[in-house]
């Protein structure tokens, strides 16, 4: 209704209704969002969001702690914004839902860092008091949750951020104390040697979820042991060869191991003048690829002609290898490496590659470890903290480190003794594969046998009470059982029990069950220790004469109290004999220095948040402390966080301490890389906010697929940012078409209202049974899509583009409230607004506040309202004009009455014609032959009688006939713009225009 009209026209555009609103096109986000986050903490908007749902249904997400030892980056804000929008929808469907932020504060990545400081100021870690270390740890901690708290209160990310938790506040590292004591004091704690992951760089032992793999290029060699007995006669005096792509591993070797089921061959290795060069053992099936492996190093050698023929003397099943015994290449060393080594069977041999036999080194493998304690050798500890041999130890003494590419390279100096004792065969440097690595360091890591602390997994916990038959389906083994018939005791083992835990967990998607299932049944004993500074103590006694750990529950509770009045600082040698007390004397006890596994950490937060009762909205109101509804992170965490948490609480509890588990996949880069800072391709999350806003970013985290892997880029957020603008301009549109609406103009008879609005409105009812349905299932992608389908497609595309010329042309001098239809319209507009402003509201939580606040700027936050009532034919339709809904007029569920098959079925198929007569007027528009539909004239093969079909399809007419469409000879109302028969000339008015303005 922009048109000027010609000079001896009149001019009705004061006679129209136009949209009017203060609600801009342009968001103008980064400016406006600090404000209205702003205004939210002075007002305590979380405050008050816990005071309306005191009382309610509780929903507990329980926060998984991310690191603070960096800025955030786009996985935390992909975390976080899926934990918000649990929280936020929660709320809105009237449940009390409060978010309690946290953070891992101990562990080596805290440490890592202020070593980092002190390696480039040239300063010894080892030098400074611990404490003054720890100190440091402790403040380079407090730095880094200060900064991501405020970064993630700009990302809209409601909840308690005035009281968050941190593992290293004092509360709660007693509470940590405590729950390791819990598991000392019912015999769930052993120290032993076992191989475990350890970093010669960080000089600790890790976690597996501390561990990455990457692929790398190693040494291989192959290594002849002269077998020196056997009950083969003809073995004695070959070689049996062993390949391997540790060659640091050598020096420690203890034994050899056999596949009892797989078949060897002794082949000879001759001149090319027929000399024997050497018999050598090794799997048939291997022969062709181990002597490739030869051929090609003497090729390289000087000497390419020494190597002729190959033959096969004989064959071997390796059951009858059983009493063979060779000896170390070294063996003229003396010592450790005189002593023989025996051949062993063990199943985990293979022939995928090397030569079907593997040499033993107790100290670095846990086949090699368990295989070699079964038959009495125990491992040697050799191979230092930092990764060099002991200086006693008889061959490289004090040299290493043994992650040293050039220590291992075929010139190194193992590969040079062994080519000089006439033991290597083959060695190059060109065996790719997958190795573990620190995610810290990025540095290699080795398995090492030290003595550490445990936790065992297949001890039965005598302090869990045994389940009932029907609940004893451990392993899901489907079914009540037998704990007799099946060989189980009547109290589970911490395997047992987490297993169940799983199988009563509902996992979101359901692939993470069988994913942490499977890492849980074959996972070994948890390694509980780290040789490190910064982190909660292993508060234990253990006696010098007996080895055994002090289990008196007065000393615990001395120590627990001691940490909970100074922290970690207060283990200490000094306060020993304090905490033993009369009854025993320090002389008599080791005070272990070690500290615990920041997964043991972490896997105690559900101890001191949800237990503690420091956080009254997360106490539960039937008086029961345990189980959050919710676990929500990345899928690493099946071996992090989620299985950490699981094994502490089954361990203390019996029972998993979440009861659903929800995992997103990683955010990769527009192409589908991971993203990296050395490839240039990674994303800020605060860059992105600076540029798009935050409402921009949260679009983008709850349209993708999470709970895949997912992509991130400019093309990718400018389309979001589009999707954005589309969902702004109908809130705008809303906003304009609503102005000045009125309880007096609202119809409240449903049953009475034009056939589209009742079809809208039962649009929107299916609309909201499948956002409820999206909202129980965690499926925010489909949420968030079909918010916006149902904006784009629904309302701009078709409800507001045929309502408009009602919208402006039914409201005049005859018609002050507007006539029936328009009135219609605008109750529906009203319904729809409150609807969607809450739908909407933890999606975009910005906009949807400046929305709410521009139609009812007195009203409090949108945040506090509640699902909205869809109206019914037997109740009030909805929110009163200029009134949000109070919590007594709320409810939840879909009003059937607005539902209708044949109604939905009628003008879907209405709309599937529409489409085909747009698609038929757009050839005649490309061509200027009409400026806009509403000068066109249309023939259809099946007219409905019904429904005014002009109006629908914004045409002048609509007749009965073959496909046709045509410029139409009816003239244009002066007001309304439409042709029409009735319109005389060109500017005179419709019957409508000319009743509404009482002409």
């Amino acid at each position: 209704m922009t048109d000027a009209p010609a000079p001896d026209q009149r001019d009705y555009r004061d006679t129209v209704f136009l949209p009017k609103t203060d609600f801009p096109m342009k968001a103008g986000l980064q400016q406006k969002e600090p404000l209205i986050l702003a205004k939210w903490l002075e007002g305590n908007l979380e405050g008050q969001i816990r005071e309306s749902r005191k009382g309610r249904d509780q929903f507990i997400l329980h926060d998984g702690p991310p690191y603070a030892n960096g800025d955030m980056h786009i996985g935390h804000a992909l975390n976080h914004i899926l934990k918000d929008m649990v929280v936020r929808t929660q709320t809105l469907k009237g449940k009390d839902a409060p978010y309690v932020p946290g953070w891992d504060c101990h562990g080596l990545p805290i440490e890592w860092k202020v070593e980092e400081q002190y390696r480039k100021k040239k300063l010894n870690k080892d030098e400074v008091p611990v404490e003054e270390f720890r100190a440091e740890c402790r403040a380079y901690a407090q730095h880094w949750v200060d900064t991501q708290r405020e970064q993630l209160k700009r990302l809209g990310i409601g909840g308690d951020w005035d009281h968050p938790y941190l593992t290293m506040d004092y509360e709660a590292e007693a509470t940590i104390v405590r729950e390791l004591l819990k598991f000392a004091a019912n015999d769930m704690l052993y120290r032993g040697a076992k191989p475990v992951m350890w970093s010669p760089v960080e000089k600790t032992a890790l976690a597996e979820a501390e561990v990455e793999y990457e692929d790398i290029v190693s040494t291989q060699i192959d290594v002849a042991f002269e077998i020196v007995e056997s009950p083969i006669a003809e073995l004695v005096g070959a070689h049996a060869v062993i390949w391997t792509t540790t060659p640091w591993t050598i020096p420690v070797n203890q034994a050899l191991a056999y596949g009892p089921e797989v078949d060897y061959a002794l082949t000879t290795c001759r001149s090319h003048d027929g000399k024997v060069l050497g018999r050598f053992l090794v799997a048939t099936d291997l022969i062709e690829t181990f002597q490739n492996r030869v051929d090609a190093t003497v090729r390289g050698s000087e000497n390419p002609e020494l190597v002729g023929p190959w033959s096969i003397d004989s064959f071997h099943h390796g059951s009858t290898l059983d009493g063979t015994i060779a000896r170390h290449p070294m063996h003229a060393l003396g010592g450790f490496f005189a002593r023989p080594r025996p051949f062993l069977a063990g199943d985990f041999v293979t022939t995928d590659s090397g030569t079907g036999l593997v040499h033993m080194s107790p100290d670095h493998g846990e086949d090699d470890f368990d295989l070699c304690k079964a038959n009495g050798l125990d491992p040697v500890f050799a191979v230092e903290g930092d990764g060099k041999y002991r200086e006693d130890w008889g061959w490289l003494g004090g040299q290493g480190s043994v992650i040293n590419p050039k220590f291992n390279a075929p010139d190194g100096p193992i590969c040079t003794d062994l080519r000089d004792a006439g033991a290597l065969l083959a060695a190059s440097a060109d065996y790719k594969h997958s190795y573990p690595h620190s995610w810290r360091s990025k540095a290699k890591v080795i398995y090492r046998c030290t003595p550490q602390w445990f936790v065992p997994m297949d001890k039965v916990m005598t302090h869990i009470e045994p389940k009932a038959p029907r609940e004893q389906r451990w392993e899901s083994e489907g079914g009540a059982i037998n704990p007799a018939e099946e060989g189980l005791c009547d109290a589970p083992t911490l395997r047992q029990a987490a297993m169940h835990a799983i199988e009563r967990t509902r996992f979101v998607p359901e692939k993470g069950r069988n994913r942490i299932g499977s890492m849980v049944k074959d996972r070994p004993d948890w390694v509980l220790s780290r040789q490190r500074a910064w982190g909660v103590p292993i508060t234990l006694f253990v006696d010098r004469k007996t080895g055994q750990y002090l289990n008196d529950p007065v000393v615990n509770d001395r120590i627990v109290t001691a940490v909970r009045e100074g922290g970690v600082d207060a283990w200490n040698d000094a306060r020993a004999q304090e905490y033993l007390g009369d009854s025993y004397n320090a002389a008599d006890y080791e005070r272990i220095t070690d500290i615990l596994d920041v997964w043991f950490d972490s896997g105690c937060t559900h101890a001191f948040v949800l237990e503690s009762g420091r956080w009254p909205a997360l106490v539960r109101h039937d008086g029961s402390t345990h189980s959050a509804d919710l676990y929500l992170e990345g899928s690493d965490q099946h071996r992090g966080w989620f299985q950490s948490s699981l094994l502490e609480s089954c361990g203390t509890r019996g029972q998993a301490p979440y009861k659903a588990v929800l995992t997103h996949g990683f955010t990769m880069d527009a192409k589908g890389l991971k993203m990296s800072k050395s490839l240039g391709n990674t994303i800020s999350p605060i860059d992105l906010m600076r540029d798009y806003g935050a409402d921009i970013l949260r679009l983008w985290a709850l349209s993708v697929d999470f709970t895949e892997d997912h992509r991130i880029g400019k093309e990718i957020l400018a389309g979001v940012a589009d999707q954005y603008r589309k969902l702004r301009n109908t809130f705008r549109y809303l906003l304009g078409a609503l102005d000045g609406f009125s309880e007096e103009e609202r119809i409240t008879d449903i049953a009475a209202m034009p056939e589209l609005e009742r079809y809208m409105l039962s649009l929107l009812a299916d609309l909201d049974g499948k956002m409820a349905r999206a909202v129980d299932d965690f499926d925010f992608n489909s949420y968030t899509r079909l918010l916006a389908d149902f904006c784009n497609e629904d309302l701009s595309a078709f409800y507001f583009d045929i309502r408009k010329d009602v919208l402006y042309c039914d409201l005049g001098p005859a018609a002050p409230l507007g006539t029936d239809t328009r009135r219609a319209y605008r109750s529906v507009l009203d319904i729809l607004f409150h609807a969607l402003v809450r739908y909407a509201a933890p999606v975009l939580v910005f906009t949807s506040e400046e929305v709410w606040g521009t139609r009812y700027p007195d009203a409090g936050s949108v945040h506090l309202l509640e699902w909205p009532v869809l109206p019914t034919l037997s109740r009030h339709p909805g929110p009163r004009a200029g009134v949000p809904l109070d919590a007594s007029e709320e409810s939840s569920g879909t009003p059937d009455q607005v539902r209708g098959d044949a109604l939905t079925e009628k003008w879907a198929l209405i709309r599937n014609t529409r489409a085909l007569v747009t698609e038929r007027i757009e050839p005649l528009r490309r061509d200027k032959i009409i400026r806009s539909s509403l000068e066109a004239e249309v023939w259809l093969p099946n007219e409905a009688g019904d429904v005014d079909f002009e109006e629908i399809f914004i045409t002048s007419t609509v007749h009965k006939g073959d496909w046709d469409v045509k410029r139409t000879t009816n003239h244009k109302c002066g007001r309304c713009w439409r042709h029409l028969p009735e319109v005389e000339t060109d500017g005179a008015l419709c019957n409508r225009c000319d009743t509404v303005l009482d002409a």
